[in-house]
């Protein structure tokens, strides 16, 4: 498998796919490069260079027990673009990604990065304190670690079948594909990452590497995201942005990546195209 070892001996995997201009894709908590599958084909066949990684303690990286902060994520995909020298790249996060790509844009990007998408991204600051009222209190994120040190395989069943997707919106039709893969992807990371990603993805405070984001910035986010709410996210995230375009999608869940994947993806071509 196609792996770079990082600073502290973390081997990352990684997918290189095609020629082209690269788009480096940064995939959700508890999930790997799969998650990307049907971007990663779409921009393929459209041409372009497709880069995903699976995180430390995620997917086929090393299960390591440490590191699992934003700091060393943003190192790693650092590792990666360098390993493979990438120049002119746009970054694309989903989630815990767009949280990655916020850091890594900001403290490590340079003139290799032209553009950067965030989807459902968790910044500026998931977490509910004093300065942001509109997030999200910690309670939920302690059920989500007594779900993750626990319960493991029923809670990523649970999560995937709910609110992930939308799956728990009446009407909605839930894909046991779609559901049995998002399993599948976080079963095969560590729950010791996983633990400590949680904390990750839901207190780091973003506010900085946004104002420090000079590329052009494409913010897309449903307005029915229930892992992510929009109004303590993308809503907000859009005035720290100094070069920032925000694209909202009514009715769409946190997982529209995969479940819009014919809108989102072409949406995401139209501002490559447009942006040049």
């Amino acid at each position: 498998m196609p792996t770079v070892t990082t600073a502290d001996g973390v081997e990352i995997f990684y997918k290189d796919w095609g020629s082209g201009r690269p788009i480096m894709f940064h995939h959700g908590w508890p999930l790997s490069s799969d998650d990307w599958d049907a971007q990663l084909m779409f921009f393929l066949q459209e041409g372009y260079r497709v880069v995903a990684h699976d995180r430390r303690g995620h997917g086929r990286s090393t299960q390591t027990s440490d590191g699992h902060d934003m700091d060393h994520y943003a190192a790693d995909a650092a590792a990666v673009v360098e390993h493979l020298d990438l120049r002119d790249v746009i970054h694309v996060g989903h989630s815990t990604g767009g949280g990655e790509v916020a850091r890594y844009v900001a403290r490590h990007g340079g003139d290799r990065v032209a553009m950067a998408v965030l989807i459902g991204a968790v910044p500026p600051l998931m977490l509910k304190t004093d300065a942001n009222p509109a997030g999200t209190p910690i309670e939920v994120f302690d059920g989500f670690r007594d779900g993750t040190a626990n319960r493991r395989s029923p809670f990523f069943l649970d999560v995937a079948s709910g609110p992930f997707y939308g799956y728990n919106r009446p009407g909605a039709e839930p894909s046991q594909g779609v559901i049995l893969n998002w399993w599948r992807q976080g079963m095969m990371g560590g729950a010791a990452a996983h633990y400590d990603g949680i904390a990750a993805f839901s207190e780091t405070d973003f506010t900085e590497d946004l104002r420090a984001i000079t590329v052009p910035t494409l913010v897309m986010h449903g307005d029915d995201d229930q892992v992510v709410p929009i109004a303590a996210s993308a809503e907000i995230t859009i005035t720290l942005l100094p070069h920032g375009t925000l694209k909202i999608y009514p009715g769409y869940p946190h997982g529209m990546a995969t479940t819009h994947a014919d809108v989102i993806n072409a949406d995401l071509l139209e501002f490559i195209r447009a942006t040049g």
